[in-house]
């Protein structure tokens, strides 16, 4: 198994983050120009569901009423815009077609925006801090699909778009790998393992007992290696804590010294205070160092290298 990736990755946008004007007020950001030279590295796909539904722009504002997204594709809640008017059918429309889209795309990520009652994952609504009825009604279709999603505002700190970019390519990666013996399955867990524990030690705990169990049994079945990988796969969409990442930054540093002779006097143990800005320089600078040597940093052991 390689650990460089380098077919472009493919993702999904809520348009209005896209620098799209499209939202019901006329408005839209472009929450890319906070990436700066990762966005060309990826290949984008900005949908908006209100937008496809045929509701133009301007637009009355919509609500989720009666329940969240996914009472609403159960037909248990409704869709009504600030004139009351039901617009559920248009928002059912509106969204299939824009999964669709994201289907023929071939997309494994959605950057959605967070607060929308329709792109929304876990909250609808950015009144007063409310939640509304998450998720929303393209949200919930979202979640169904098993998609990687990352919210659009942690585009704007540079340690999380880092924290969900390392483990976006794991993801994308893990789910283009074949599975089919222990052979296999030992060294994909020799890659990913680490930053399992990274994210957490309760999921680890859980997934190692599993794999335990595949090695011990004679009769291993397709589904098993299949069990495994779906728990790494969910696990991964989970955001690490800033302060396991400077934790485990520093059990990776010691690693790399000790085993690889990597030296780099910038690194502070995780218990001498700093701000994660300055974590990100450390990480990007062990980062540089072993990619360098060829080797393997454990906190984003997969390196992505698109081609041009």
């Amino acid at each position: 198994m390689q650990s460089i990736f380098e077919q472009k990755i493919k993702i999904g946008i809520s348009a209005c983050q896209f620098g799209s004007k499209v939202r019901y007020n006329g408005k839209g950001r472009d929450m890319l120009q906070n990436l700066g030279r990762d966005r060309s590295e990826f290949i984008w796909t900005p949908v908006c569901p209100e937008l496809t539904a045929g509701m133009g722009v301007p637009r009355a504002c919509i609500k989720l009423s009666k329940g969240n997204g996914i009472d609403f594709w159960n037909g248990e809640a409704i869709v009504k815009n600030k004139e009351g008017k039901d617009v559920s059918s248009w928002i059912k429309k509106g969204s299939i077609s824009c999964m669709e889209t994201l289907e023929r795309a071939e997309i494994d990520v959605f950057i959605f925006m967070e607060g929308s009652p329709s792109c929304g994952v876990y909250r609808t609504s950015l009144k007063n801090q409310r939640l509304g009825n998450p998720p929303g009604t393209f949200g919930a279709l979202l979640l169904q699909k098993d998609i990687f999603l990352i919210p659009s505002v942690d585009l704007q700190s540079p340690i999380r778009w880092w924290d969900w970019k390392r483990r976006m390519v794991v993801f994308i990666w893990l789910k283009k790998q074949e599975i089919n013996n222990e052979i296999d399955l030992k060294e994909m867990w020799k890659r990913v393992s680490y930053i399992c524990h990274e994210l957490s030690e309760v999921e680890t705990s859980k997934i190692k007992h599993e794999i335990a169990k595949i090695y011990v049994s004679k009769n291993n079945q397709p589904e098993s290696y299949s069990k495994v990988k779906k728990q790494i796969l969910d696990l991964l969409r989970r955001p690490a804590e800033m302060e396991m990442i400077k934790k485990w930054l520093w059990k990776n540093y010691i690693h790399l010294k000790e085993r690889e002779g990597v030296i780099a006097e910038d690194i502070l143990e995780p218990d001498i205070l700093r701000n994660m800005t300055h974590v990100l320089e450390e990480i990007l600078s062990i980062e540089k160092k072993v990619r360098e040597k060829n080797i393997s940093f454990r906190s984003s052991p997969i390196n992505y290298k698109p081609k041009r």
